[in-house]
């Protein structure tokens, strides 16, 4: 595969910081940023990562073009000639932590560890917020919409609504990584080896001079994947009749109607009644494909009212969004070299949540194993280790809310994926992310995953952490 440079995908003042730092000759000193969300899309109790094959592959092709070089001699800033040259030596040098793709993961934990230079870790946020909000919003939405249609067939069907070209390759990417079983776009099939699906528009029976010929031609071309797209006219007086019809001519020659699909009206009662009438025609088999403005919410209530329907085309709702066009992971520094020492740092706001955690740290899911269910995550310095003893886990929010946990399995959710500018993670294949997705959701309580009022999951600090988190917010509380 290959992958356009992308250096220059970042905000101006992130290179007016960059030539800031060199002129104070501080561009090579050690900072720590973490990449985290502070809340669950759709209300939800959790979200699906994703994102990260996207981001190493933007980190190993960082290299700013002379082309980048001629354009930013132009700005108004009037960079200096020997800051142009150290763009051009640019290479990523630092260390990459990150949660694994398809991980369930909850607000205000890091997702992503960057320790680099100054220099180096202010360039890359605009880029790795962007992939990391965008492809963790729709993996999450796709997963919110997985959890709703039980064993039942999903298809993307974005690309015409998504946000370009990118959104719709990589929201499919991250729509199976979440369970959809395929896409209607054939770049991210053969891109990411997505099965590629397709039935056929309503311009290709009215370019026929009947339904009927428009279905038997479209039957003749493609007799092993005929669906056919029965609501150009009328659902059921014609568009399943003639469907119906198709079906038979391919049992004649030994073939079957693999499906119909209904993409506007009442999709409750049409399927119900188009199931009975490919049921008494014999075509038991035949599939009812539903597609138009499906979410999670639509499709839960089709359910609810027997809808018979066996597989879903789900776009414009998903590829965006739907309600929720954005996720906002935030990118905040935690610690900084002063010294030769690496020293935690803080930012302070009236609104709690966007208070940040200080610090190298490490996350760990801790899976109790009697139940094989998740306790909540843990977040501890580097320096701490986590074993076998009894565990304190406390509301950081509210401490005198606590529990102590024991017999428990501590995850290490952060893995190193670039160690001094080399990329040491082998990036594992999409139906492997897929599958890790599932056992990851297996770990975490009905109650958190359920659509509607989830159960809080809690992200809880070690004590050393929350000390440390305290002395520095009344270290830097103005009196």
């Amino acid at each position: 595969m290959e992958y356009e440079n992308l250096t220059m995908h970042t905000d101006k003042y992130q290179i007016n910081m960059m030539y800031a730092h060199w002129k104070n000759n501080s561009h090579n000193r050690r900072a720590v940023f973490d990449a985290y969300i502070r809340k669950n899309p759709f209300r939800n109790g959790y979200t699906v990562f994703a994102g990260l094959e996207r981001i190493v592959h933007y980190i190993n092709n960082l290299k700013f073009t002379e082309e980048d070089i001629a354009f930013l001699k132009q700005q108004e800033e009037n960079y200096e000639e020997a800051f142009l040259e150290e763009l051009r030596r640019f290479t990523f040098t630092g260390n990459i932590y990150a949660m694994r793709e398809g991980e369930v993961v909850f607000p205000n934990e890091p997702l992503i560890r960057i320790d680099a230079r100054i220099f180096e870790a202010q360039l890359i946020e605009t880029a790795i917020l962007n992939m990391m909000n965008y492809q963790s919003l729709i993996a999450t939405k796709a997963s919110r919409i997985k959890q709703v249609v039980n064993n039942d067939t999903l298809i993307e069907f974005g690309t015409r609504r998504a946000q370009e070209a990118d959104a719709a390759v990589w929201g499919a990417r991250a729509a199976y990584i979440a369970g959809f079983h395929g896409t209607s776009n054939t770049r991210a099939g053969k891109l990411f080896n997505i099965p590629a699906k397709g039935t056929h528009a309503h311009s290709w029976i009215q370019d026929h001079d009947s339904e009927e010929e428009a279905f038997t031609n479209f039957a003749k071309a493609l007799p092993d994947q005929t669906i056919l797209l029965v609501d150009t006219y009328n659902t059921l007086r014609s568009g399943i009749p003639n469907a119906i019809k198709t079906g038979k001519m391919l049992e004649a020659q030994g073939k079957k109607l693999k499906g119909i699909r209904l993409d506007s009206g009442d999709l409750a009662r049409l399927s119900i009644e188009g199931r009975q009438m490919l049921d008494e025609a014999g075509m038991e088999h035949t599939e009812i494909m539903a597609s138009n403005d499906l979410d999670e919410e639509v499709i839960m209530h089709l359910k609810l009212q027997g809808a018979k329907i066996d597989s879903w085309g789900v776009g414009t709702k998903l590829i965006t969004g739907g309600r929720k066009p954005s996720l906002g992971g935030v990118y905040k520094l935690v610690a900084r070299e002063d010294k030769n020492e690496l020293i935690p740092v803080i930012k302070l706001s009236d609104d709690l949540e966007k208070v940040t955690t200080p610090g190298l740290k490490k996350v760990y899911r801790i899976i109790n194993r009697k139940t094989n269910k998740s306790e909540g995550d843990y977040i501890a310095l580097e320096h701490e280790t986590v074993d076998d003893k009894p565990l304190k886990m406390f509301d950081p929010f509210f401490p005198q809310k606590f529990k102590y946990v024991s017999n428990y399995e501590a995850i290490d959710l952060l893995e190193p994926i670039f160690v001094n500018g080399n990329q040491v993670y082998d990036l594992p294949e999409l139906e492997e992310i897929h599958r890790y997705h599932e056992k990851q959701l297996s770990f975490i309580w009905h109650e958190t995953l359920r659509l509607l009022n989830p159960q809080t999951y809690y992200v809880d600090l070690s004590y050393d952490l929350w000390k440390t988190k305290q002395d520095l917010i009344e270290e830097r509380r103005i009196h």
